[in-house]
């Protein structure tokens, strides 16, 4: 079993569950917990990072669709397994709770839940409704 929720680095918390990076770049700053599980695959790549909303959308789901949910959920249950807790928190660094921005993480758990039926929630305040709606999506 595997328990899927998104969050940024410093809202985290360790009672969440097992923290796992979905960046490309680290985290440069200090972090009230400790950070060694990293799944580079789901970062998006530099190369459409600059896109408008719809174009990075569009680029990333592909990316997750050629890695295929079942890739996916083998690196998220080795660390569950190594971790012995099925609770992933999925991070980056983005604050939803500020009026129009948006991130690979919600766009991640759109993608996951088309695929595999699993809801993904965020544990982060977020402005508005419009990722748990699917508008942005």
């Amino acid at each position: 079993m595997l328990t899927l929720f998104t969050n940024r680095f410093q809202a985290f918390q360790p009672s969440q569950g097992v923290p796992v990076r979905i960046t490309l770049g680290g985290v440069r700053f200090k972090l009230p917990y400790s950070l060694t599980h990293s799944v580079r695959e789901l970062a998006p790549r530099r190369d459409y990072l600059s896109a408008s909303e719809p174009e990075f959308t569009a680029a990333y789901r592909a990316d997750l669709d050629q890695l295929g949910p079942e890739r996916i959920a083998a690196l998220l249950h080795q660390i569950a397994g190594t971790e012995g807790d099925h609770r992933l928190v999925l991070l980056c660094f983005e604050d939803l709770a500020k009026p129009g921005l948006w991130c690979h993480r919600r766009v991640f758990a759109s993608w996951w839940k088309d695929r595999t039926g699993d809801e993904v929630r965020e544990l982060s305040p977020m402005e508005g409704d419009r990722y748990r709606q699917g508008t942005l999506m």
